[in-house]
């Protein structure tokens, strides 16, 4: 890299936990970063589920480097102990932060592609001496384009969720019924969304933090006085064992156990009946407009009037097409990176902190950070890509003995196989054992063969 490029910004794309993080850091080393947001302000993916609380706490989700920067505007950095929802965590942290590095911010900036200047993905020729071009759209539709010495992207995957289908697809029906169809966690306080599945019957689809929190919420609607009659029912595409609900009482992080037991007791209570071995293969409306769920083994389930599919979330990779990416096949996390968290083979909570070795690419200085560098694997917290960025930021500023020192010790779900960290996208299909200890015993009623409310 020549002189010339190594002044140019690192461009960093998302204004979200990650993003953040990483402007932080590298203004930490000196490094000028340019942030690229989509939305209209910061943490705008966060601000979409702001209704829902964290499973991690403040102490948490605040990144060092993040602090050091708050610290001389007198920001006050709210209890450590304390759980904050995504909107505390948006309003109280993420958009301070954002203001600290101002015009380093800038808002309404969709990126739509990043190649090299002069080089598209098939040239060699000097390559690694040209300097990115990040072109994006702005919120009015004007194009622009901004050179960088590199790129990470910290996009993450919200605005990508997984598809009801069993199969990885779309289901036939799903996108005809989208108008009874949603992929995120239904904010019941909103009296819109609460007037739509009060005294309802509605399906969730998906088995990881996501499906447990909003079984949760739809059992406490139906326990309220506006809220009778309302029922769940859960389809889960594996069968139900010990590992099904998390590590309860010994996950490390407890509100995140905490989870999986609210999920286990609207089972228990009655407010949702449990279908397992169930992959969507089609979406029916019947005469009356509600929704029948169809499976790849021909099972129909009785009618429901809303359907929640919670199956977690895939990378958009389609700006970074001009870019050398060594991606897993199965995963599409980075090559190094993927066997630490495939949950295929990744029967233990604790994932292996990593940093920019893992992250690195054949396109030199081009990053996949946060929840987007672990592709379609489940298990990923905050404190994980704010260690990512770290690392990053540090080999960037050629300090290599920081990249690679390992500075976080991630805690365990206290539970083998299974559930995992945000949401499990059930591309594995093993229903307990591992290497940790023995699966946690856990009791329901039976569940339900066809469902129904």
């Amino acid at each position: 890299m020549n002189a010339s490029t190594e002044a140019l910004p690192v461009v960093v794309i998302g204004a979200g936990p990650t993003g953040l993080a990483a402007a932080a850091h590298l203004v930490d080393r000196g490094i000028e970063p340019l942030v690229l947001e989509a939305g209209p302000a910061a943490g705008s993916a966060v601000r979409a589920w702001s209704h829902v609380r964290l499973f991690s706490t403040w102490g948490e989700v605040v990144d060092p480097a993040a602090e050091k920067l708050l610290a001389p505007t007198g920001w006050v950095r709210p209890d450590p102990a304390a759980y904050p929802s995504g909107g505390d965590w948006a309003e109280r942290y993420l958009q301070p932060l954002a203001d600290v590095l101002g015009e380093q911010v800038r808002y309404d900036a969709t990126v739509t592609g990043v190649s090299r200047t002069g080089r598209d993905r098939i040239v060699d020729a000097d390559r690694e001496s040209r300097p990115f071009v990040v072109q994006y759209e702005t919120g009015d539709g004007r194009e622009r384009r901004v050179l960088a010495r590199a790129v990470i992207d910290a996009s993450g995957t919200w605005s990508t969720p997984g598809p009801a289908g069993g199969s990885g697809l779309p289901a036939l029906g799903e996108k005809a019924a989208q108008d009874r169809i949603s992929y995120r966690i239904p904010d019941v306080n909103d009296p819109a969304v609460r007037s739509r599945y009060a005294g309802r019957c509605t399906a969730v689809i998906g088995s990881g933090a996501s499906a447990f929190t909003a079984l949760a919420y739809l059992a406490d609607l139906a326990k309220s006085d506006d809220g009778q009659g309302t029922h769940a029912t859960w389809i889960l595409r594996r069968g139900i064992s010990g590992s099904t609900f998390g590590g309860g009482e010994a996950d490390q992080l407890p509100a995140r156990g905490a989870l999986g037991l609210a999920a286990k007791a609207a089972v228990d209570g009655g407010y949702a009946d449990a279908v397992t071995g169930f992959r969507t293969g089609a979406v029916e409306r019947d005469g009356d407009g509600l929704v029948i769920l169809v499976g790849e083994d021909g099972r129909r389930l009785d009618p429901v009037d809303e359907v929640i599919v919670l199956t977690g979330f895939r990378p958009d990779l389609s700006f970074l097409d001009e870019l050398r990416l060594g991606l897993d096949e199965r995963l599409q996390a980075p090559t190094a990176l993927a066997p630490f968290i495939d949950p295929n083979q990744h029967s233990c909570g604790t994932v292996y902190p990593h940093g920019v070795n893992e992250l690195s690419h054949p396109e030199k200085d081009a990053y996949l950070v946060g929840m987007k560098s672990y592709g379609r694997a489940p298990t990923f917290l905050a404190m994980t890509g704010y260690e990512q960025v770290r690392s990053i930021a540090a080999h960037l500023a050629g300090d290599h003995e920081a990249a690679e020192r390992v500075e976080l010790t991630l805690p365990e779900t206290g539970v083998c196989g299974g559930a995992g960290l945000f949401d499990q996208p059930e591309a594995a299909d093993e229903t307990g054992g591992g290497c940790c200890a023995a699966p946690t015993t856990l009791t329901i009623g039976a569940p339900a063969r066809s469902g129904g409310c």
